[in-house]
């Protein structure tokens, strides 16, 4: 999740946020929640994992003193390593009963959900496809560094709700966040659905991380400041890659920072470690004892808009791999 002036992907959770995981799993508790959802696969159940909320810092905007710098989104070590081994089971039951995994999609459908109150966070059509055509050029392989993903977003279509109570302040696990969802969400577990509204807790976004979908599909997607669209007012913030890093959650990738300096951090070998999140575009940061500058310029960082430009071929293959077990 990210935090204002944009938000990262919440904690895992079964439920809204931090509770579902401790009860289910006896983890400890994690951040905000992003929910994601599993395609059935032959075998016994395993227990639900934690949705998962991002957001970045609210001091990447704001100075010391303001909102809390608490990252919503922030998943324990404990509980990637339970989401890790959930993803490894599932993808060694697909293998069992000779099931190919799927490969990375050529197309995400994406139903675009534009809360507002009254004129305030009315955002045009135009504004909802430069946000897709934003997605399609940064999972595209556009811009310095950057891996082909191989994920295709194609608009499913787009409406608009006047709702003052869903569009001022909306948070993660909110009545206001599953009226909404519950109310507009459409499609199935391979569906992106992106919810645009005015955040509170100086969030940027949030989302569901694929293996929630199971536990509760109503809830699962990406939810993105209005302001972080391109061309919007949240300076530094304002060209799209808010809804790029939490739709990174919602296909299974981890903050570059998850962990820290310990292996195995994001679980993605070709990202370097770091201490961690960065804020601004701190070139030549390195955190941490281990080889290789910190990935600042990665879509999961929290670094401005301008300095992201880069997925790596580890990142894409566990987002193939999430997809396969839990997506497609």
């Amino acid at each position: 999740m990210r935090l204002s002036p944009r938000v990262r992907p919440r904690t895992l959770r079964l439920f809204p946020c931090a509770a579902a995981l401790v009860a289910a799993a006896g983890l400890s508790q994690f951040a905000a929640p992003v929910a994601h959802h599993a395609a059935a696969v032959a075998g016994p159940a395993l227990p639900a994992l934690p949705a998962v909320c991002d957001g970045r810092d609210a001091a990447a905007r704001k100075p010391a003193g303001g909102p809390s710098g608490k990252d919503p989104n922030a998943v324990s070590p404990a509980e990637a390593k339970a989401m890790q081994a959930d993803l490894d089971d599932r993808l060694a039951r697909l293998a069992s009963t000779h099931v190919p995994l799927a490969a990375v999609p050529t197309t995400v459908p994406v139903y675009v959900h534009v809360i507002h109150d009254g004129a305030a966070g009315l955002l045009d059509q135009s504004a909802v496809d430069a946000q897709i055509d934003h997605l399609n050029a940064t999972y595209g392989g556009q811009g310095a560094g950057n891996t082909d993903t191989r994920f295709h977003f194609e608009p499913a279509g787009t409406d608009w709700t006047d709702n003052a109570g869903w569009y001022n302040g909306m948070t993660p696990g909110s009545a206001a966040e599953k009226d909404m969802k519950s109310a507009l969400r459409k499609g199935d577990q391979g569906t992106l659905n992106l919810y645009t509204a005015h955040l509170g807790q100086s969030l940027l976004g949030w989302a569901t991380f694929p293996s929630a979908y199971r536990s509760d599909p109503s809830d699962d997607g990406v939810v993105v400041l209005d302001d972080s669209l391109p061309g919007g007012p949240a300076t530094h913030y304002n060209q799209g890659n808010t809804a790029t890093h939490e739709t990174g959650h919602w296909l299974g990738l981890f903050h570059t920072f998850q962990g820290g300096c310990l292996l195995p951090g994001d679980y993605v070998d070709d990202t370097p470690p770091e201490r961690s999140a960065a804020y601004g575009c701190p070139e030549g940061r390195d955190t941490c004892p281990a080889k290789g500058l910190d990935p600042i310029h990665n879509f999961m960082d929290y670094s401005y808009d301008e300095c992201m430009t880069q997925f790596t071929p580890g990142q894409a293959q566990r987002m193939a791999k999430s997809w396969a077990a839990y997506r497609s």
